[in-house]
């Protein structure tokens, strides 16, 4: 289907992460250079190879009731905690606030603006979706029989959940999407969100991704791939992009939502715009389940096919989100194909963070989260600095933001974000400065 020319805006942001439990408190925190890495403190982990990971800094349980916990996975509920804070960040009223009827015009109430349902859409991807609830209830059925098994439990566990129970509670009816493709997961969820409004199928997306899965089995997998860190020792210091001594990513746990409208609906209720969601590339390396394409062929093509989406020029580029997930191999292969994306003058003149170095790394929730981030970077003017990068590689030889956050300069401004899972699949989303 063709697309359009309408401009995708972003008006809401909301996120629960290992370095805070809404928006602000985590970019106060990212531009600090915090840590959200701790240690694991599991009966048996000190039989793990790997004893840490980047939790939750507020737990579900300090903002949510017990009841409506136990029908939920942990997915789930921070999905649904990260899109509150973005709906109401949007300034749309409560979802208890009564719906528009059929043919009603929807207008301003008090406490925020009604939203149609039939042109309200969601897309909330998780790369895992409810291990927990999948690992916890065979433990349950093994333990104690079927009969104990919670009714919840298939709802609980399947990947689309946390989309659905979003569209639930917002009362989305132009579709309720779960796009699936590993740590690319929820870049995808925010492209597919620019395309639902740019072919007229919703005037509103509430778009992101979630993830927890921080539990025993995924760090022993992990572990066996010999994916991840294993600095014990030093666990805050575990993720450091770029350098030297870098020995693998941190596992992290969080959900990130965006608000997306055409341009036209948010001017027509006034609505803050704190970016533009310019356009999205994707590709498939057609490689390898695991292992990127080591010649980074198929991840500059989703940098160039994000400009070409978005109507920009790789020169256009002053900032971009890495992937960076502290791997030896990854890293500096992504620096490569940024620069055959982009051509090395543009590649030069891109500040480049990377901030699962102090978020870890949220796989399916990743590319929401990064998303969010670069928008905040547009939109305060300033880049976080990639934490614990001590000794630089060599072979990173483009503009690496260390030490402390980059001001940018005032003016017409665009970024990317990239996201890239296992089974080749590669995103690159590009944003905008709103004047």
């Amino acid at each position: 289907m063709s697309k359009s020319k309408t401009t995708v805006v972003v008006t809401g942001l909301g996120a629960t992460t290992p370095l805070g439990g809404d928006v602000p408190s985590t970019w106060s925190a990212l531009l600090a250079g915090e840590s959200g890495v701790r240690p694991l403190e599991w009966e048996g982990v000190e039989e793990l190879p790997v004893r840490f990971a980047a939790t939750l800094k507020v737990d579900p349980s300090e903002v949510m009731p017990k009841q409506v916990l136990r029908r939920l996975d942990r997915n789930q509920s921070i999905a649904l905690i990260a899109a509150r804070e973005a709906w109401t960040h949007a300034g749309f009223a409560p979802p208890t606030v009564r719906k528009p009827k059929k043919g009603e015009e929807p207008a301003g109430v008090e406490g925020g603006f009604l939203v149609d349902g039939d042109r309200l859409g969601v897309v909330v991807s998780s790369g895992i979706g409810g291990l927990h609830t999948a690992l916890n209830s065979y433990d349950v059925y093994r333990e104690k029989g079927w009969s104990r098994v919670s009714p919840f439990t298939v709802p609980m566990l399947m990947p689309n959940g946390a989309s659905g129970h979003v569209g639930i509670e917002f009362g989305a009816m132009a579709g309720s999407h779960a796009l699936v493709s590993a740590c690319a997961s929820s870049g995808e969820a925010v492209g597919y969100a620019i395309d639902m409004i740019r072919t007229g199928r919703a005037d509103v997306v509430i778009c992101g991704g979630t993830e927890s899965c921080i539990h025993p089995l995924q760090m022993a997998s992990f572990g066996a791939m010999r994916a991840m860190s294993t600095r014990n020792d030093e666990p805050t210091r575990a993720s450091r992009p770029y350098d030297k001594n870098r020995d693998g990513f941190v596992l992290g746990e969080g959900a990130a939502v965006l608000i997306l409208e055409s341009e036209e609906h948010a001017r027509a209720r006034g609505a803050k715009v704190h970016g533009i969601a310019s356009g999205c590339g994707y590709s498939g390396d057609a490689f390898d389940i695991v292992l990127p394409d080591p010649t980074g062929a198929g991840q500059a093509k989703a940098m160039r096919r994000a400009l070409v989406d978005a109507g920009l020029q790789p020169s256009d580029i002053v900032h971009i989100n890495a992937h960076a997930t502290s791997t030896p191999a990854g890293d500096v292969a992504e620096l490569a194909s940024i620069k055959a994306g982009l051509g090395e003058e543009a590649a030069a003149g891109a500040a480049i963070t990377a901030t699962k170095s102090m978020t870890g790394h949220l796989l399916g929730g990743a590319g929401a989260l990064e998303s969010l981030f670069t928008i905040l970077a547009l939109r305060d003017g300033v880049i976080p600095a990639v934490a614990n990068l001590e000794d630089l590689d060599d072979e990173a030889d483009l503009d690496i933001v260390r030490g402390e956050p980059r001001k940018l300069a005032d003016g017409p401004a665009a970024a990317l974000n990239n996201s890239f899972g296992f089974g080749g699949h590669n995103v690159s989303v590009a944003f905008e400065r709103a004047l």
